[in-house]
């Protein structure tokens, strides 16, 4: 439990930095403020419980709190939906997937579909991001990164990244939240506890978004490639949850049609399946 209440202390205390008194509807007040954000007594405020509560529920102290706590918990810090979802997780009060799940296989129809998306990258990502299964087209664009494929470890470790992807810094960054909020949905999930270890010994800007504690989902997001063979590609990502596979997810990456974006691609098809 000491693991679980310090990660629910980290993010309330990292929701209440992040939230500016008059965003919340609080006058500044003329004393100087020592921290950024909200004061523990100032969310209790907003949230309608009281001081002691709010601090024992921070601290781990009160291990049992109800679902309009907590959701008012997230109002009060203004949280987005992926992290209020987050919160909720963290205060125990969703259903956490136990270890026997099946997530590292990809079903066959999945594997099928796939090839279905002739003129789009798909691949379908673990819940550590690792890209467990992918169409021609996908492999072809992953290819600078030769037998890597754990996406945060590409990203944060990988000497091409920074010049195959054009958005590096907010792919980063976006990556790395998505990877918390699973990390809150899978909690024992060991190829998420893996890569989280590994990177924070090796990267300085990796922990300092793992401490930062905001989470995201990998929702619909523009993404540019400079790929060596056949230079820019732009793709438009749409991402669907594999509902019989909890932490499987789809990415599809589709070209607008008749650019150049859409010719790089059936070029990068053919070099994989040439006539």
């Amino acid at each position: 439990m000491a693991a679980h209440d310090n990660e629910l202390g980290a993010f309330l205390r990292a929701g209440r930095a992040r939230v500016e008194p008059t965003d919340a509807g609080l006058a500044r007040g003329l004393s100087k403020r020592r921290v950024r954000g909200l004061r523990r007594e100032e969310v209790a405020v907003l949230a309608g419980v009281s001081a002691d509560y709010y601090a024992r529920l921070g601290q781990g102290r009160e291990r049992n709190p109800s679902a309009q706590v907590i959701g008012a918990i997230g109002h009060a810090l203004r949280l987005a939906p992926d992290a209020r979802e987050h919160l909720y997780r963290l205060a125990g009060l969703n259903p956490r997937l136990g270890p026997d799940n099946a997530r590292d296989l990809v079903h066959p129809s999945l594997l099928n579909l796939l090839e279905a998306f002739p003129q789009a990258a798909a691949y379908v990502l673990g819940p550590a991001f690792d890209v467990l299964a992918t169409n021609s087209v996908a492999d072809a664009l992953l290819s600078p990164f030769g037998n890597e494929r754990n996406m945060p470890r590409i990203l944060f470790t990988h000497p091409g990244a920074k010049t195959v992807f054009t958005e590096w810094v907010t792919l980063r960054r976006s990556t790395v939240h998505a990877l918390r909020l699973n990390a809150g949905r899978f909690p024992n999930d060991a190829a998420i506890t893996r890569i989280v270890s590994e990177l924070s010994d090796v990267s300085e800007e990796f922990r300092t978004l793992w401490a930062d504690h905001n989470v995201g989902g990998l929702t619909r997001a523009f993404k540019v490639f400079e790929h060596p063979d056949v230079g820019r590609v732009e793709l438009t990502y749409q991402s669907f949850d594999v509902t019989d596979a909890p932490g499987q997810l789809l990415l599809v990456g589709s070209p607008e049609p008749g650019s150049r974006s859409e010719e790089a691609l059936t070029y990068l098809a053919s070099m994989a399946h040439p006539a």
